[in-house]
Formats: structure tokens, C-alpha cells, sequence
């Protein structure tokens, strides 16, 4: 159904534009992509009071109209393109209340635009406790626009705020705060006049963002280049001039309609806890302590929902098996649609249980408090202070880890962030690693206390990370960009968690995984299934008939005879065959086509690895249980050497394979989910399979 009258909400980082934004639309609401950009866009419903239908569009957080990074810049795009899907009728424009001179300079740039403007003054609550008198009226009266007070956290004001957007069209435009064409008066005469617009400060914008602006065409942006050389336009040099004078307007508004008391009750409150929280050696080890529980919670409150999910889909495949007649089409289903699904669905735990953390910690003002400590020390080797939650959540997976990038506002760390997040050693690996290491590490211990199986695991994550650091220092050079690397951090007041906020984080990152990457990842097991399920030529067809001669079936169990077919199959198959086809390249890091096999299916996802070698090695009993596995692995005899396959270089080496390599359908999906280009998950595909096979060359060859 189409809305009767399109909303923008604009306003700074942590004024709880994103709860008023839940609490206009409830769950009646999607999330998709700004056109040409990764940039999250929500839009929204809501029913207004006159019967007519709101469509609510949430802008990303921006303290100017002046961009620092892809999200702000996202802002004036929508607000000045005209006649389009997203162009608003109104906009709202949310203030905090504990913090008004700040946050009315957006308001000042945005009611320039011309644009019908409404404000909503948030979180009256927290202005009431620190003691702020706020005199509405006169400051409407004032700004010359309608003022709603309203505090969303608590759900108060919304229905009179709904109410005033039913009347946006009756209202008068805002008054001008400040004369725009006294800032460059030259330029901003052309720009209008050649461009044909009637509203100065659009046309000063344009002078500003002309090169960032999806709308203009490249003859245009050419064209005030040549009007900014003309006139000897400086952009940094406007703005300054631009925001003395709004906040000198601003502090002439506030005179008389504000009165805030010297020392605000809640910030004092705020500054004691940071003197602990944000202390140079306590304020770190109550840091990991968080990230140490946080790591442990994600491991142990997700396997339990994790394993139902498995548990579901394994009966669900055991009722389609019983319910479907047999077949190529069941089979395609069963193992390939039903097997793809269940592999984008289990991770579903882990997503959910990580972003209600994140949830937590930005809601409560924690996170800010990290970032700004992790600051100093993450950009020595190229990332960001807010690089550190994705980079600790690898460890979980690097799904979720990816999606929770979008926190970090400059393109070159969030970049970065997301190439090196999957090197960190995530739980998929660590049933390969207990698999090889059981293989050839003793067990025994060293020093009385430590166990030189647990030694060689611990080695392999410290591998991960310090791998991680390395990488994304070597991208700092590598990855160019315009934008400087401003680190500007708000540390807003400490406030218990909205947890309907975090609920709802959680369904909505759950939902977007579901719907954007399962699509691939499916994709990617079908293609898998249908390389292990049929090979060319009549191969499959000489196998049964070989295997139907009385020599076999007198003489073997028909669950051995079952196994063995199984295996001659998918060694004839189209991966069988790619496996003896790669077999010359990865020969020289002591694979043979049967570790390539495995290495081809695990691309799926990295423990596949294990069920890979337990049907290759036609193992008995159970194909999940890793004992046996290990019984027949350690058992396998390599036939031109007679010596064992698993060697210690031949374990290590695939270790260091499994570390480096890209071998996760859900990760690639995810990358190009994020940036919207094949080129980023290709080029990170690419570095990473070279670190593999690096690692995995010198591993086999120092240890053989």
C-alpha cells in the first residue's frame, strides 16, 4: 500500500532516533540498501491519527550536513535530490534535550534546506532529572517551528507527535537562522542560477559536496570545480564561517528559553564511572573481562538453540526421506536445498546472541567508551578503535562479526576490518584443528601443567590474530582513500539497555542474514551437491554394476558394501574428478585428491572438513563421532610411500590451510552482502588462499 506522506527522521548519534523510530512503526518495518550504496536504509509505516499512512524513512546519525564518512553523506542526498522514491514531505529532526546547542546546529542546516521541519525534543526524562528548564513554547515560537517534547525510551509523546505530522502541511516554513549568501555570495549566485535552484544554501551544499553526490552527473561536479577555481571557493574555510554564525544564532535562541544548572547530575554520575572504566590499566582488563564473557556466552548460550536447529532439520530431512519417493529431485532437495538451508538457519544463535551484546553495550554507553580507548593503539596498525567487537567476535564466527562492522563510520577501516576479520580462528575451525592435532601432537603435558595438545591449539589462535594485525597493516598502505580518518566520539551518559531495542536488533541482523546470505549460501550447496552426486560419462553405472557381482555382495555387510560404493562414487564423481584434477597443485603441500575432495566441499563450511574424511575413509559407526574419525585417518597408509598420510608436516600443513584460507560460503556471502561488489570478497578470496598455500608450502616442507 502506498504511504499518503513520507517522513524523514534526521538527528546526532545517541539522541534515540532509532527508538523513535521503533516506536512510530512497531514491527512494521524493512531494511534494505540506499540506492548505489551498502549504507543500511530502514524505512517504516505508521498509521497517523487523521487514518492516512506514513512512510517513515530512518537517515543515519550525523552531527552536520558536512559528511565524515559514506552513512552522514547519505543525509543531504536524500533531503536535497528532488522527486524521487525517498525524497520526504517532512522532516523530523530529533533533539536531545541534555545536550540542545549541539544539536540544534543540524536542525539550523536542515530547516535551510526549506524543507517542512518538525523537531521532537528526546529524552525530556533525562532534561527533567539533570534539572534543564527548557521553555517550549517560546522556543518554538522562536525557531519558528512546531516542538514536541517526547521521550521514546518510555513511549511518552508519541501519539502528539503523530498527531503534529498529520498537520506538516498547514504549517509555515521555518525562519532562516542565518544568511546564507553572505558566506560566498559569488559562487552560490552561479550554482543557483545554473543550476536552477532558488534556495541558497542548496546551492552552497552543492558547492561543498558536489563530488560525493550520486545525482549529479560527472559534467555537473566538473562544472563547480571549475566555479569553485573561479571564485576561489575554500570548503573548509565556509563552514567555518557557516557554523560561528549558526551558533551564534543558536546561543541567542537558547538565552532565554533554556536554563541548564552548572553541573548536569547525570554527567557527574557519568565521569566518576569513566575514571575506572575508561582507565588506562583497569579500564583494560575490565574490558576483556566483558569481551571474555561475551566470548564465552556466544559459545555456550548458543550450542544448546544450535543443536535444536541441527536436531530440527535432521528430522525434517528423516520425514522427507520416509514422506518423498526416491529420486534425483529428493535427493536434491534433502541434501542439497534442505542441507543448505540448515547451514544458513544454525547460525542464526550466534548472530542473535552477539548483536544483543552489541545492543547492550552501544545502549548503555559502554561501547563508545571502548572504541575511544581502542582508538590510539588500533590505528597504529591500520583499523579503528570500533574494529576491536568484530575482531573478538571472530572468534565466534565471522559472519556476524562482518555484519557488525557497519558501527565504523570511515570506509578505510570498516574496509580493512572487514578483509582481515577472517583470518581470526572461528569456532568452524576448531573441529579441523581437535581433529589434526589429536592426530600428531602427543598427549601429554609440559612444565606439569600444560597440555602440549592444548599448547599447539592455543598457538593456532594467537596465529589468527596476529595474522589479523599484520595483514591489516600491510592494507594500510595498500587501500587508498579520500576521507581522513576523523575520530570524533560522543560519550553519551550511561543508561540502562532498551531492551525492546535489543530484541529487535536481534530479529532484524537474524532476518537480513537469513534473507541476503542464506540466498547464496543454498546456492553454493546445491552446486556442491550436484558435483558430489553425479561424474561424467557411465561411471557411476560401472560402479554399481562391479559392485553388483556375488564376490561383493556375498562377502561383504550391505552397510560396508553401501560405504564403499559411496566412496568409489564420489572418487568418480565431478569433485572426485576436480580433486584428481587440482591433485599436481596441491600435491607440493603433501595433499593427495582425497584431502583435495574435502578441501573443495569445505568450502561450504570449514567443518565439513571432518565428515569430508569420514566418508572418503569409509569409517565405521557413526560418520559425526571424531574418534572414529581419528582411528581411521591415523590408520590411512599413504600407497607409494606406505607410510602413514597424516604426517606431522601433512597435519600442520592443513592447519595452516584451514587457518589462511577462505574456505566459508557464509563469509563470502556476507563480504559482498556488506560492500555490494563481487571485486571485494574475489580480492579477499584471492590474498587469503596465497597466505594459505604459503603457510601450508613452509609448514609441510619444515616438518616432513
Amino acid at each position: 500500500m502506498k504511504a499518503d506522506i513520507r517522513v524523514a527522521l534526521v538527528g546526532n548519534p545517541n539522541t534515540g532516533k532509532s527508538t523513535l523510530f521503533n516506536a512510530l512503526t512497531g514491527l512494521n518495518q524493512k531494511i534494505g540498501n540506499f540506492p548505489g550504496v551498502t549504507v543500511d536504509k530502514k524505512i517504516g509505516y505508521s498509521q497517523l491519527p487523521d487514518g492516512r499512512r506514513a512512510e517513515i524513512i530512518d537517515l543515519p546519525g550525523t552531527y552536520s550536513l558536512y559528511p565524515k564518512s559514506k552513512d552522514e553523506s547519505i543525509v543531504f542526498s536524500v533531503l536535497a535530490e528532488k522527486n524521487t522514491e525517498l525524497t520526504p514531505d517532512l522532516v523530523v529532526v530529533i533533539i536531545d534535550a541534555t545536550n540542545l546547542k549541539r544539536n540544534l546546529l543540524l536542525y539550523t542546516q536542515v530547516a535551510d534546506l526549506k524543507i517542512p521541519v518538525i523537531i521532537a525534543l528526546n529524552m525530556m526524562d533525562q532534561a527533567k532529572k539533570a534539572k534543564i528548564e527548557i521553555d517550549v513554547e517560546l522556543l518554538s515560537q522562536r525557531l519558528g517551528v512546531p516542538i514536541v517534547p517526547v521521550s521514546a525510551r518510555k513511549l511518552e509523546g508519541i501519539e502528539q507527535l503523530k498527531n503534529i505530522i498529520s498537520y506538516a502541511n498547514k504549517f509555515a516554513l521555518q525562519q532562516d537562522s542565518i544568511d546564507v549568501k553572505a558566506i560566498a555570495p559569488q559562487i552560490i549566485a552561479s550554482i543557483s542560477s545554473e543550476f536552477k535552484t532558488d534556495n541558497p544554501y542548496v546551492a552552497l551544499q552543492l558547492a561543498h559536496q558536489h563530488e560525493t553526490l550520486k545525482f549529479l552527473t560527472p559534467a555537473q561536479s566538473d562544472r563547480i570545480e571549475e566555479l569553485e577555481k573561479e571564485y576561489s571557493f575554500h570548503s573548509q574555510k565556509a563552514q567555518a564561517s557557516e557554523t560561528i554564525a549558526r551558533y551564534n544564532y543558536i546561543n541567542d535562541v537558547l538565552y532565554d528559553t533554556v536554563h541548564t544548572p552548572v553541573t548536569a547530575h547525570d554527567e557527574s554520575i557519568s565521569n566518576k564511572i569513566d575514571k575506572i572504566l575508561t582507565h588506562r590499566v583497569f579500564g583494560f582488563i575490565i574490558f576483556m573481562s566483558v569481551l571474555l564473557f561475551m566470548f564465552q556466552s556466544i559459545f555456550a548460550w548458543s550450542a544448546y538453540p544450535m543443536s535444536l536447529i541441527e536436531d530440527l532439520f535432521v528430522w525434517i530431512e528423516g520425514g522427507l526421506r520416509h514422506v518423498l519417493p526416491g529420486g534425483p529431485l529428493a535427493d536434491l532437495l534433502i541434501d542439497g536445498v534442505v542441507a543448505g538451508l540448515s547451514g544458513v538457519m544454525v547460525f542464526i544463535p550466534q548472530i542473535a546472541i552477539l548483536f544483543a551484546f552489541i545492543s547492550i553495550l552501544e545502549d548503555t554507553g559502554y561501547m563508545s567508551r571502548v572504541t575511544f580507548m581502542m582508538d590510539k593503539i588500533m590505528r597504529k596498525v591500520g583499523l579503528n578503535g570500533k574494529s576491536v567487537v568484530p575482531l573478538i567476535g571472530g572468534f565466534a564466527c565471522a559472519v556476524p562479526s562482518i555484519m557488525s562492522t557497519r558501527t565504523i563510520e570511515n570506509w578505510k577501516d570498516r574496509m580493512i576490518t572487514i578483509m582481515v576479520t577472517p583470518l581470526v580462528a572461528c569456532s568452524a575451525r576448531l573441529p579441523v584443528y581437535t581433529l589434526l592435532i589429536s592426530l600428531v601432537v602427543p598427549h601429554k603435558n609440559v612444565w606439569w601443567i600444560f597440555n602440549l595438545q592444548g599448547l599447539a591449539l592455543t598457538g593456532m589462535y594467537v596465529l589468527s590474530l596476529l595474522s589479523a594485525v599484520i595483514v591489516a597493516y600491510v592494507m594500510k598502505f595498500v587501500l587508498k582513500a579520500r576521507e581522513r580518518g576523523y575520530f570524533i566520539m560522543e560519550l553519551p551518559v550511561y543508561r540502562m539497555p532498551r531492551w525492546n531495542n535489543v530484541l529487535f536488533s536481534m530479529y532484524e541482523r537474524s532476518k537480513t542474514f537469513v534473507l541476503q546470505a542464506g540466498k547464496v549460501i543454498i546456492a553454493v550447496s546445491v552446486i556442491l551437491w550436484v558435483l558430489s552426486s553425479y561424474g561424467p560419462g557411465d561411471r557411476f553405472k560401472k560402479i554399481e554394476q562391479t559392485y553388483s557381482q556375488p564376490k561383493y555382495t556375498k562377502t561383504m555387510t550391505p552397510d560396508s558394501l553401501a560405504r564403499v560404493i559411496s566412496t568409489e562414487k564420489l572418487e568418480n564423481s565431478y569433485a572426485g574428478v576436480l580433486g584428481h584434477t587440482i591433485e599436481p597443485v596441491i600435491k607440493p603441500l603433501g595433499f593427495d585428491w582425497k584431502i583435495g575432495i574435502a578441501l573443495i566441499t569445505s568450502f561450504a563450511a570449514r567443518e565439513v572438513f571432518v565428515g569430508t574424511m569420514a566418508t572418503i575413509y569409509s569409517v565405521d559407526g557413526d560418520a559425526d563421532r571424531i574418534d572414529s574419525v581419528q582411528d581411521k585417518m591415523r590408520n590411512a597408509k599413504n600407497p607409494n610411500t606406505g607410510g602413514p598420510v597424516f604426517t606431522l608436516g601433512v597435519a600442520f600443513s592443513l592447519m595452516m590451510f584451514y587457518a589462511f584460507a577462505m574456505q566459508c560460503a557464509s563469509t563470502v556471502a556476507v563480504v559482498y552482502r556488506e560492500t555490494k561488489d563481487w571485486r571485494w570478497p574475489a580480492a579477499q578470496f584471492a590474498y587469503m588462499t596465497v597466505l594459505a598455500y604459503g603457510a601450508a608450502f613452509l609448514a609441510y616442507h619444515l616438518l616432513k
